[in-house]
């Protein structure tokens, strides 16, 4: 069966984003990455348990959005959220390994999502220097292959991948740099000001009711930068998230309609969809995991 149909009928979702912890698929470990201005940055790293530790593969770093990367309430708390751990567990079943960068705790942040644009003290450009931490670390570890790292953002997250990806910002290059960058409903609108030019392939998913970060900026970003884009259709922001209903947010002041709140949740059709999307553009990038 096409692996999209089981993605359809739920099937994925139990076997690898929630009915499995991390410890049935990976080997994890956190580690303490020296940063800009005297950060330790945390690093939440998952290795396939398939390979031999220095095993060459394909890696991914994964950037959380506004609200962090970890649960906050129920039995999952202060562990990967259900949408970091399915995605996470989904790449490990690949072959891959993953790497999540905290920005928020060490900055002593758990959450942006309510606070104003203005009042954000974890801004852009602290995201921007995460992600090329991560990437100079990975260019010391024996199992990452250079050739193949790739870039996977959310929101807040993927925000961060147009701001890291930006070819515009004269900014020391790490020894490894991504080959391909994924964003899920960035907000657009500053790299579309900017005039925004990817340094490598970017490919955005975007939802077609967001009214958190709207499509149409990074529409018509896409267009004028050249980059790849989709847009699911009836989806809100966060519809890839496996768990919950879409709910309104009444407390979240930035979106296109300030003071009005933004609406955010999974699409049970179109979530699973941009998951396989995903895999599927990873594996065109990369048709053998551990072969290069």
């Amino acid at each position: 069966m096409h692996l999209f149909q089981h993605l359809r009928r739920g099937h994925l979702w139990l076997c690898m984003g929630l009915g499995l912890g991390a410890s049935a698929l990976a080997q994890t470990v956190v580690e303490h990455l020296p940063g800009a201005e005297g950060l330790a940055l945390k690093v939440w790293v998952f290795h396939p348990a398939q390979h031999s530790p220095d095993t060459q593969r394909p890696v991914v770093v994964a950037l959380h959005g506004c609200g962090g990367m970890y649960a906050t309430v129920g039995s999952r708390k202060g562990q990967l959220s259900a949408r970091h751990q399915g995605m996470t567990n989904l790449l490990l079943a690949q072959g891959y390994s993953v790497v999540w960068p905290d920005s928020l705790t060490p900055r002593q942040e758990t959450s942006l999502c309510e606070q104003s644009m203005a009042s954000r003290q974890v801004r852009q450009s602290h995201r921007r220097s995460d992600v090329h931490t991560t990437l100079a670390w990975l260019g010391q570890q024996a199992w990452t292959d250079p050739q193949r790292v790739a870039l996977l953002g959310w929101s807040h997250g993927g925000s961060a991948v147009l701001a890291s990806s930006d070819s515009r910002q004269k900014l020391p290059q790490p020894s490894v740099t991504p080959d391909i960058a994924l964003a899920f409903y960035p907000g657009c609108s500053d790299a579309l000001r900017r005039t925004y030019q990817a340094a490598w392939p970017v490919h955005l998913l975007l939802a077609g009711a967001d009214d958190w970060t709207p499509a149409a900026p990074c529409v018509a970003l896409a267009q004028k930068a050249g980059m790849s884009f989709k847009l699911y259709p009836d989806s809100h922001h966060g519809f890839d998230n496996p768990e919950g209903q879409v709910k309104h947010l009444p407390r979240v002041p930035n979106g296109q309609n300030p003071g009005m709140g933004v609406h955010a949740g999974r699409n049970p059709v179109t979530g699973p969809q941009a998951w396989q999307d995903v895999l599927e553009m990873l594996k065109k990038r990369w048709p053998d995991p551990v072969a290069h």
